[in-house]
C-alpha cells in the first residue's frame, strides 16, 4: 500500500521541512536533486499493522530470552564427554553443539528483533543536514538535544511498552552466558599447588626402570629421573602429578657441594630437585657434568646443582626447589618430607 492510496486525512504529519532541490550556481556547480518524495510504511497508517509488528519484534526478543536460559541449562546439565551425531557434520560434542547453537539464537534473535524494529515501526523519513563547523555551538547543542528528543520520541520505546521490557529483558539476560562461563576458572585450586606426592617414607622410583634406587645405582656425575612410589603411567591424574613431583637426581662429590643445606638434605652427595623450571614450567633435561649446570631447553635457564640450584643465567625467577632424601632400612632411596616450597613458576597468591 503506498501514501496515493490512503486519504490525505490518515497519513501521519510530517516531521520537519522538505527538502527543496537547488540548481547548479557558480557557487555550487553540482545541483541538488533533492529527496524523493516519502513513502509511508503499512505500520505509519495502520495501528493494527504496527501491533502486529510490536508482538514480531517482542517475540523474537522472547526467544532470545529464553535460548539464553537454554545455553545457561545446557551448560550445567549435559555431561562434558557425551557426543551426538549431527548430519553431516558428525559425531560432535553435546554440550559444544547445544551451547552455540542457544548462543547464536540468543544474539541472532536480539539483532532480528531490532532491525525488524526500526525498519517497520521507527521513524524511516530522511532528513537532509547542512554541514557545519566542527565546534559546537549553543545553537547546535540545543539542536542536538532536540534530535535526540525527537529520535527517542520516533522510536516509540516509550509508547511500545511490550518492545522495551522484552528488549530489556533480552539485554539483560544475554550477559548471563559470559557469566556462566565463568563457572570453568573454578573451582579454586586451593593448596594444589603447594604440594606434590612426595611425602616422607616415599620411595625414588627410576623412571626409566620403574624400579626402587639404591645410592649405588647412581654414579658421580650422572643425571637420572624419578618418580614418587606409587605413581603409574595409567592412573588418570599422571600428568598432573608428574607436572609437579618429577625430579632429577644427581650424584656430586660431597666436597664439591658449596650450598650447606643442599648438603644435609643429600645422600652421599645424591642430590634430588625438582625437573619443573621456575620459569614457565618446562621440564629440565641437560645437564653439563663438569660445571653442574642444568639448562632449561625452552629458555636457557640456567641453575647451578652444586649451589643449591640458584638461577645463574635465563629469566628463571628463582631456584629449583630440592627434596631432602635419605635411606630405608632396606637400603632404597626415599623422600624424608614433600618440598619445602611449591615447585614450578611463581603465582599471584605465593606466598
Amino acid at each position: 500500500m503506498s501514501s496515493q492510496d490512503i486519504p490525505e486525512e490518515n497519513l501521519p504529519a510530517e516531521q520537519g521541512g522538505t527538502h527543496v532541490p537547488k540548481p547548479a550556481d557558480d557557487k555550487n556547480p553540482f545541483a541538488d536533486p533533492g529527496l524523493p518524495p516519502h513513502e509511508h510504511r503499512i505500520q505509519d497508517i495502520d495501528e493494527r499493522a504496527a501491533k502486529r509488528s510490536e508482538r514480531a519484534v517482542a517475540l523474537l526478543f522472547t526467544v532470545s530470552m529464553l535460548a539464553t536460559i537454554g545455553f545457561i541449562a545446557s551448560f550445567v546439565a549435559i555431561p562434558q564427554d557425551k557426543s551426538i551425531y549431527v548430519f553431516p557434520i558428525g559425531h560432535i560434542s553435546a554440550m559444544n553443539f547445544a551451547l552455540g547453537l542457544t548462543l547464536g539464537v540468543a544474539l541472532f534473535t536480539i539483532g532480528a528483533g531490532a532491525v525488524h524494529w526500526a525498519r517497520t515501526l521507527m521513524s524511516d523519513e530522511e532528513v537532509a543536514d547542512e554541514r557545519h563547523p566542527i565546534e559546537a555551538d549553543p545553537e547546535t547543542r540545543a539542536k542536538v538535544h532536540a534530535d535526540f528528543k525527537q529520535g527517542a520520541k520516533e522510536s516509540v520505546i516509550g509508547r511500545r511498552k511490550l518492545i522495551r521490557n522484552t528488549m530489556l529483558g533480552a539485554l539483560t539476560l544475554v550477559p548471563l552466558s559470559g557469566v556462566v562461563l565463568l563457572r570453568d576458572l573454578g573451582p579454586l585450586p586451593g593448596t594444589k599447588l603447594r604440594h606434590t606426592l612426595w611425602s616422607k617414607g616415599k620411595l625414588l622410583v627410576n623412571m626409566n626402570t620403574n624400579e626402587p634406587m639404591r645410592p649405588s645405582d647412581i654414579g658421580v656425575g650422572s643425571l637420572t629421573f624419578a618418580k614418587p612410589e606409587g605413581l603409574e603411567e595409567h592412573d588418570h591424574d599422571f600428568q598432573n602429578e608428574i607436572a609437579k613431583a618429577a625430579l632429577m637426581i644427581i650424584r656430586l662429590e660431597p666436597d664439591s657441594i658449596k650450598d650447606k643445606r643442599e648438603l644435609e638434605w643429600s645422600h652421599e652427595g645424591i642430590v634430588a630437585y625438582s625437573k619443573i623450571c621456575t620459569h614457565v614450567g618446562c621440564p629440565i633435561s641437560l645437564y653439563e657434568q663438569q660445571t653442574h649446570h642444568a639448562l632449561c631447553p625452552c629458555h636457557q635457564s640456567t641453575f647451578d646443582l652444586a649451589d643449591g640450584a640458584r638461577v645463574i643465567f635465563g629469566p628463571a625467577g628463582h631456584p629449583l626447589p630440592q627434596l631432602r632424601i635419605g635411606v630405608n632400612d632396606e637400603g632404597y632411596l626415599e623422600a624424608l618430607s614433600d618440598f619445602d616450597e611449591p615447585v614450578g613458576p611463581a603465582f599471584w597468591e605465593r606466598g
